[in-house]
């Protein structure tokens, strides 16, 4: 027998700690190697931190609420052979055996499809979970189908098992009484996840104020965005300019290759990944632009040109990955970057690190067909572009026989900055230089 310290883990450069959420465990339960003990959250990702080996979990070292220290000790976890002969035995005999697959399954394990479906899943699997699913050869369009028990609708082991025990017919019951068909699937429908069913959004129930009103607390999220926006208004005196673009080459040219586009690099060419370039490049060009405030009287210039973009979330929060060097990157790294980010963020499978060290963020409203916004500063930066929806507009064009009134794409930019240190001579010039490269765009540009 031995003891094994579960520290929690380095998530990414820069963050020190994280906020348990929920504990998955309790003191006594018999884990899986790979098994998701605790859900914690750093700034705005949550994560799950996995069981190192198999065994009882002897104790919890943290509790729900408490901000802890990368490397630090959250649990102990007796393992061996002696864990077997704890008083907890019972208990860690019917996991085991509802974790055993049917006699089926063990001719599925060698399915090829099955290594493969639990990938395709447009949903988050823990190691654990993966690993079952592929065990029992469970299709991508099955998971994808299964109501989950965890943290934001997450699926957990005891919802992959009660599907299997339930004749993989009844994924909305995951974790119902009706699991009884199995004999360990009473074990496995334990109350705890049962009243983690709600959490796809972490809110107390709503309260009716009024009989149609109703008062419903923030989500975690919510609340680590109005905090950070409330600091932002009152750390940075906000500025803002406005600048009308004709993009008119940028909308003929995306038209022409984004077909060939998808085919060559098999990503979808959108303008995010078009106006970030352009941004890059006015930075390079004013690199003033790419700082932050240090000790209230002193400014730090950033070397490195790490570009957020700021993604809406399907539970309408907002979190903002980032492009780390993206003044380095391509038209084809950018656009596989900002697919690859905004796809994981919707996913919830974002890394803290790909949250952190951004230099300059980028807002596309225009996502929600806004013309123009007036952007909060995400600081520490010093200034956020927002992007609006492009429209055809009538426009007065010079031709060297005369001016003509034709239908051109405009869009409008909106530059808000922090006035302690960037002035509306540098806040104007910056986007009306970004303005300049997205109106000179090459018609003809190669892809």
């Amino acid at each position: 027998m031995s003891q094994i310290d579960v520290l929690l883990p380095k998530m990414g450069e820069s963050v020190a700690e994280a906020t348990v959420i929920k504990w998955l465990v309790k003191e006594g339960d018999t884990v899986e190697a790979d098994q998701a003990l605790i859900e914690i959250a750093t700034d705005k990702v949550d994560s799950e931190v996995p069981a190192p080996e198999s065994g009882v979990v002897e104790k919890l070292l943290c509790n729900e609420g408490d901000v802890v220290q990368v490397g630090q000790p959250i649990a102990v976890i007796r393992s061996g052979s002696a864990a077997a002969a704890a008083p907890v035995a019972p208990a860690a005999q019917t996991v085991q055996a509802a974790a055993a697959p049917a006699p089926v399954a063990a001719a599925s394990v060698q399915a090829p499809a099955a290594v493969d479906a639990a990938d395709k899943s447009d949903k988050f699997l823990s190691p654990l979970v993966r690993s079952i699913a592929k065990a029992e050869n469970i299709s991508a369009a099955e998971i994808d189908q299964l109501q989950g028990t965890g943290a934001n609708g997450r699926i957990t082991k005891d919802d992959i098992l009660a599907y299997v025990n339930n004749g993989r017919g009844k994924a909305a019951q995951a974790v119902a009484p009706s699991a009884v068909t199995a004999p360990a699937a009473p074990t496995q429908s334990a109350p705890a996840p049962l009243a983690a069913a709600p959490a796809s959004n972490t809110n107390q129930a709503a309260v009716s104020v009024s009989g149609s009103d109703e008062l419903v607390e923030m989500d975690r999220m919510r609340k680590l965005i109005a905090d950070h926006m409330i600091m932002s208004k009152k750390v940075s005196p906000h500025v803002s300019s406005f600048v009308e673009v004709d993009v008119t080459n940028l909308v003929l040219w995306r038209d022409k290759v984004k077909d060939q586009y998808l085919k060559t690099y098999g990503e979808k060419l959108t303008y995010t990944p078009i106006f970030i370039e352009a941004v890059a490049r006015a930075i390079r060009e004013m690199p003033a632009i790419n700082c932050q405030v240090v000790d209230d009287n002193k400014i730090l210039y950033k070397k490195n040109i790490n570009i957020g973009m700021a993604a809406a979330l399907p539970s309408g929060n907002l979190i903002v990955p980032v492009i780390k060097n993206a003044d380095q990157l391509n038209l084809a790294g950018l656009t596989r970057s900002v697919n690859d980010l905004a796809n994981r963020a919707r996913k919830n499978q974002l890394k803290p690190d790909e949250i952190q060290g951004g230099t300059y963020t980028i807002s596309n409203v225009g996502t929600f067909g806004n013309v123009f916004g007036t952007p909060i500063i995400n600081q520490p930066q010093v200034a956020i572009l927002a992007v609006g929806a492009i429209k055809k507009k009538p426009a007065v064009i010079e031709t060297p026989t005369g001016d003509v009134i034709g239908i051109r794409h405009f869009m409008f930019l909106s530059h808000s900055y922090d006035h302690r240190v960037v002035d509306g001579a540098l806040g104007g010039m910056f986007i009306r230089r970004v303005a300049d490269f997205l109106e000179s765009f090459d018609i003809n540009r190669d892809i």
